[in-house]
């Protein structure tokens, strides 16, 4: 059988650039430590150029918007690449993804990954001709650990800068943050009615998932993990925001996170900044987010602040 077949060039070819070390840091045992990134993008016949060293002149080699993909995995760190297929819807629409491996609560405490995400943005304007980036529009995301991190780079506040790639900005123009502990002082103390119980996961409070992000003294975990919280970060500079949140989550129960950030910023006088959207029965990090319509809501509010 034979037939002409037209497929037309609509869609665009992505290429993933992996393993890109944006950072040398130092471990809690000051062990060196290389920190690395992947980008996924729409940057012509990858394919083309390897073979003939030329590319289809068709194809569109601007600067596009970035989003930087800050994976969870309640800080104890997780393959920078393990959710990178649901990465794709992204960068189909014109935005080149940097999915980031930031330390692990077992290798820093707060504000380690702070710096080390800030660190990751500044990278990328200084490779933004390499990369093909605008370096004046680039958002972040995240979930989980992830989205509370992504929400910490987004309130733009001075301080948590390393001296690499000091020359550019770390600030954000667009955040969307899903079902992402930003209180972590009212999560330690919502885990710790739990510890009477035998079957808990956690017995004091440096077991938690928060304990290990903070780390030191116990007696100050709470105080110290309240200044850690984006929910007392709020302030005039920080950018658009929008927040994913199940109302059914047994982890990060919504009522003490993403309600209270919200309301944070409503009492500031910035309602125009968030968009607060409940998902009912959702748990957490549960199929409901990695809907195509979910997808489509986020990728909407990043090309309202970044196209």
């Amino acid at each position: 059988m034979k037939k002409v077949f037209d497929p037309g060039t609509k869609k665009k070819t992505l290429t993933l650039v992996d393993n890109i070390v944006y950072s040398t840091v130092k471990d809690l045992e000051g062990n060196p430590l290389e920190l690395k990134l992947s980008v996924l993008l729409q940057n012509g016949n990858s394919e083309m150029r390897a073979a003939v060293g030329e590319d289809d002149p068709k194809e569109d080699h601007s600067p596009k918007p970035a989003l930087v993909w800050v994976p969870g995995g309640g800080w104890k760190g997780t393959d920078k690449n393990m959710m990178l297929g649901e990465m794709t819807e992204f960068a189909n629409a014109g935005y080149v993804v940097a999915s980031i491996y930031y330390r692990s609560s077992a290798q820093g405490h707060y504000p380690d990954q702070l710096i080390d995400v800030k660190t990751a943005i500044r990278f990328l304007r200084a490779h933004a001709a390499e990369y093909e980036i605008d370096p004046e529009r680039i958002g972040i995301f995240g979930r989980s650990a992830g989205g509370h991190l992504a929400a910490a780079a987004a309130m733009n506040q001075d301080g948590f800068d390393s001296e690499e790639w000091s020359g550019y900005s770390s600030k954000v123009q667009a955040c969307s943050d899903m079902f992402g502990p930003v209180d972590i002082k009212a999560l330690m103390e919502n885990e710790e009615k739990q510890f009477s119980n035998p079957s808990a996961r956690w017995h004091c409070i440096e077991e938690t998932h928060g304990g290990c992000l903070i780390g030191g003294d116990p007696t100050t975990m709470k105080e110290r993990g309240a200044k850690a919280s984006p929910v007392n970060m709020v302030n005039p500079g920080m950018c658009p925001i929008q927040i994913l949140h199940g109302d059914n989550d047994p982890l990060v129960p919504v009522a003490i996170s993403s309600e209270v950030l919200y309301q944070k910023i409503v009492e500031a006088g910035m309602e125009d900044k968030a968009e607060f959207y409940v998902i009912p029965g959702a748990g957490h990090g549960t199929r409901e987010f990695f809907q195509d319509s979910t997808k489509e809501l986020q990728v909407a509010f990043f090309d309202k602040y970044l196209k």
